[in-house]
């Protein structure tokens, strides 16, 4: 398998160095990526007619070995437990037997763990596209995130100061920028077929509240991302049909260690 792709390189061995800061502005309000759900629109031209249904499964990685309990982030060294690759190997088990094209994985080790025994199933290469990246978090290495837990360290307060962008880490817009467009670019790639892309809890959860038209501030203990979940956006051409949504291990979103991960 080739990785001229859309976005991707080849396999690497640590995280990927955070991407330059983008130049434009941060919307006038909160959740304004998109206005509204997606509708109807005319197929581009030249796009093929006769491939039915393009579908696009967001994955979220299975658990990680984290015994002291940090924000992980992007470091590197973080790779599944035990438990995680049975998760992996389960969602493997449950993606198999459709018409895989490409798998891709974000390059951090846990993604990549995640996607490997789906293309060892499908006798392919996992490929690697930075954009499905973890998002940047200032409490990354911490045992905190944003929460109530943070009211004790009061010399972080000063990164609540806007919730909705949010000012702790990536804003939402730019997690959705770079997921929508990998969407798109591997979705264009392989029409009438399917795409796996793996990656992290939040990138997944913010690509789907964007493409639903839903605002992209959120409370972190309601995202519906369980550990090696399926989220799968269903399109015809570049029309998008529907969000299916799929818990192959159970729903395991709220377990301890789970949130922003």
């Amino acid at each position: 398998m080739t990785s001229a792709r859309p976005g991707a390189s080849d396999p690497v061995d640590g995280p990927l160095s955070p991407a330059p800061e983008p130049s434009s502005p941060e919307p006038s309000s909160p959740g304004s990526f998109l206005s509204g759900p997606a509708s109807p629109e005319p197929a581009s031209p030249g796009r093929s007619a006769s491939g039915g249904l393009t579908t696009v499964h967001l994955v979220r990685h299975g658990e990680v070995f984290n015994p002291e309990k940090v924000l992980y982030g992007r470091l590197p060294g973080f790779v599944l437990s035990e438990a995680g690759q049975r998760q992996a190997k389960v969602t493997a088990e449950f993606l198999a037997g459709r018409d895989i094209a490409a798998v891709v994985a974000s390059p951090l080790e846990r993604a990549r763990q995640t996607a490997a025994p789906l293309a060892q199933a499908l006798g392919i290469g996992v490929e690697i596209d930075p954009r499905l990246i973890e998002s940047r978090n200032v409490f990354e290495g911490k045992p905190f995130e944003a929460g109530p837990a943070l009211l004790r360290y009061p010399r972080m307060w000063r990164v609540l100061i806007n919730p909705f962008r949010p000012s702790w880490g990536e804003p939402y817009t730019e997690i959705a920028g770079r997921m929508l467009a990998a969407v798109a670019e591997w979705r264009d790639a392989f029409p009438g077929r399917e795409v796996v892309l793996v990656s992290h809890q939040l990138p997944v959860w913010t690509a789907r509240r964007a493409l639903e038209g839903h605002k992209l501030w959120h409370r972190p203990d309601r995202r519906q991302c369980a550990l090696a979940s399926v989220t799968s956006a269903v399109y015809t051409a570049d029309r998008l049909l529907r969000i299916d949504y799929a818990e192959p291990n159970g729903p395991t979103t709220n377990q301890p260690g789970s949130v922003g991960a």
